[in-house]
């Protein structure tokens, strides 16, 4: 199958990468052309013609997008909407990437997991501008399918941020005494490579809508990070503050786990536990500085 990839060298794309190269693969970075420049990719989807397209690309700074609100509009809303016309025109399934901060607008206290039937009411402009671009996708692509994940890692790091939470928290406790991280939101760590594995799934079942994929469980990040650390052996304190203690440009959910309502209804089988698959991480991790 012709599969192409956009943001492919990410921590999603470079995962994707590896379970789907079997395939007939494009795999498109930001070296390669941007998803903004429409005569680009029109010209490198109607010449390749895939099958399917995978849009993993994304700007995904939260905080920045606050600061530079057009930009992120620009990619995540307009990028997404040329992905969905190029898809339409060639005939190719779309499958976009989305995120649980699609959820938790103003106002709301939510205490169960949002299903894909929920409303969604960001709270955030990265929220708002994904949000946008998951509109363009179902108006404008026919065969599409809108996946929406949460607080992912891989083992290639988060381009865009340098690095990844899981990165970032080995760094600290290695650094400091002890380490202060927010425990009033609550979510789901979703492992990049258990993403890719499930979307490969997808690939072969005629779903189109959106479906929710998470790691099982739920966490703050203050247990995220505690977990993190235990498991790499490091014994550094993390302390619990409020997210009032710890101000950001871009406000975050308080709650915004997924329930993975619609892959039950599919039938696929439950991915497993965040813990379990922070685990298979460190082991990835270690192999690829072993290679």
């Amino acid at each position: 199958m012709k599969i192409l990839i956009t943001g492919a060298n990410g921590q999603l794309g470079t995962d994707l990468c590896k379970v789907l190269k079997e395939h007939n693969l494009l795999p498109l970075t930001i070296n390669d052309g941007d998803i903004c420049d429409w005569k680009f990719l029109q010209k490198t989807v109607s010449k390749f013609k895939p099958a399917v397209i995978i849009n993993t690309a994304a700007y995904v700074r939260v905080d920045d997008c606050e600061d530079r609100r057009e930009l992120a509009f620009q990619i995540n809303a307009l990028g997404a909407r040329n992905v969905a016309v190029a898809a339409e025109e060639t005939g190719a399934s779309l499958i976009h990437i989305s995120t649980d901060y699609v959820f938790g607008g103003k106002h709301l206290t939510h205490t169960i997991p949002y299903t894909e039937y929920d409303t969604p009411i960001p709270c955030n402009t990265y929220g708002e501008s994904k949000l946008a671009g998951d509109n363009y996708v179902m108006h404008l692509c026919r065969r599409h399918i809108i996946v929406r994940s949460s607080a992912l890692f891989g083992t290639a790091g988060a381009l865009g941020k340098g690095g990844n939470f899981v990165e970032t928290i080995l760094r600290l406790g290695r650094e400091k005494d002890e380490i202060k991280v927010v425990n009033d939101q609550v979510f789901s760590p979703t492992f990049t490579y258990d993403l890719a594995v499930r979307i490969a799934e997808l690939l072969g079942t005629r779903y189109y809508g959106i479906i929710n994929v998470t790691n099982s469980g739920a966490c703050s990040w203050q247990e995220f990070a505690t977990e993190i650390l235990k498991t790499a052996g490091i014994k550094t304190p993390v302390i619990p503050i409020s997210s009032a203690e710890y101000p950001t440009r871009a406000r975050r959910p308080s709650y915004s786990v997924l329930d993975n309502f619609q892959s039950r209804l599919l039938g696929l089988k439950e991915l497993r536990h965040w813990k379990d698959a922070l685990k298979d991480y460190f082991i990835q991790r270690q192999t690829q500085k072993q290679d």
